[in-house]
């Protein structure tokens, strides 16, 4: 029989298209392989995938996407898209079995490759006895610190955002407890526990595949292959395939917007090559007032220019202004998509 590797991403586009990349880089290596994408949908609008999907399936041959069957969830008053992902993806877990029991019957299934919001999958994946793999699309810092995640559960008792102090994680600068991801940030969150829970699966896996490389994040990459973030457990072998960039990104979403091209598109376009450091937040960051201010003075500070310089930032103080970052002088633009950064900075 053929053989063939499934990839398990998350709902919004931003996993998805990592996956897709992974799928191709896997072709560059084999490209005999038959790569499965499977495919679920959630409750809020993760971004339009429909028209990327259809435009990968109908260029790569190779990859093949199938769509899980939409899952009825229960009531629920929460707000936070990760716990809905997190229940959408752990209801699914049958669909996932008969998907991976039906693509078996005409292909030898080398692994399951999730990313971190698909773990509840690994169980199916044992079942089957199919090795089960994880995929970190944000590097080996995240990565660091998801896999010393329990370790500072076990060693804390009171929610992140109350300890007011620095977290000393193995490989990566020491974060203040507030500034963790806001889904983790309170202990008795059923965010807090899915996340946890996924923190916790990183040793029952075959692998770990990271969007990286190590002269990159060398210090990261081997606190982690050394095992120093999960100090009481295994730490599966660490896989840096980075750094994955996608070719085409999706049709509907190529710049702009309403049909007009996008303000920092066009200054962008005006820049010298190479001269433009890109921060990308995936599609559907949160970050507060402060933080962003933060980032925006690290770029002061790092001493690198677009043209003359950068120069002090201007934050927009209401969310009607709150679409761009804009850096006085160089006026670099970080445009603030709607559904990018859904934090009013207020």
């Amino acid at each position: 029989m053929e053989e063939a590797i499934v990839l398990y991403p998350s709902p919004p586009i931003g996993h998805l298209i990592s996956m897709v990349e992974l799928g191709k880089l896997l072709l560059t290596q084999k490209p005999s392989l038959s790569i499965h994408i499977l495919i679920t949908t959630v409750p809020y609008d993760s971004g339009s995938t429909a028209p990327y999907i259809a435009n990968v399936a109908a260029t790569i041959p190779s990859i093949k996407f199938h769509h899980l069957p939409t899952v009825t969830l229960p009531s629920t008053k929460t707000t936070h898209h990760e716990e809905l992902t997190f229940e959408v993806l752990r209801l699914s877990n049958p669909h996932v079995r008969e998907e991976l029991v039906s693509i078996s019957k005409n292909y030898t299934i080398h692994g399951l490759v999730v990313d971190f919001f698909c773990c509840a999958a690994l169980s199916v994946a044992k079942e089957l006895n199919i090795p089960g793999y994880h995929f970190s699309s944000s590097g080996a810092g995240v990565l660091a610190v998801f896999h010393y995640f329990p370790t500072i559960h076990n060693t804390t008792t009171k929610s992140l955002k109350d300890l007011k102090s620095l977290l000393h994680i193995p490989g990566v600068p020491p974060i203040p407890s507030s500034d963790m991801p806001i889904p983790v940030l309170h202990r008795d969150d059923k965010s807090y526990e899915n996340f946890l829970d996924s923190s916790r699966s990183f040793p029952e896996s075959a692998g770990i595949v990271v969007n990286t490389f190590e002269s990159l994040e060398a210090r990261a990459v081997k606190t982690l292959s050394e095992g120093f973030c999960v100090p009481n457990n295994r730490t599966p072998p660490i896989y840096c395939i980075g750094p994955l960039i996608a070719t085409e990104g999706p049709k509907d979403d190529a710049g702009t917007r309403n049909g007009t091209t996008l303000e920092c598109l066009t200054w962008l376009d005006s820049q010298p090559v190479g001269s433009v450091v890109f921060l990308c937040f995936g599609s559907l960051g949160l970050f507060s007032k402060e933080q962003l201010r933060e980032i925006a003075f690290g770029l002061e500070r790092s001493g690198h220019s677009c043209e003359d310089g950068v120069y002090p930032v201007k934050l927009y103080p209401s969310s009607s202004q709150a679409h761009a970052i804009t850096l006085a002088g160089t006026r670099a633009s970080f445009d603030r998509w709607h559904h990018r950064l859904g934090h009013p900075m207020q």
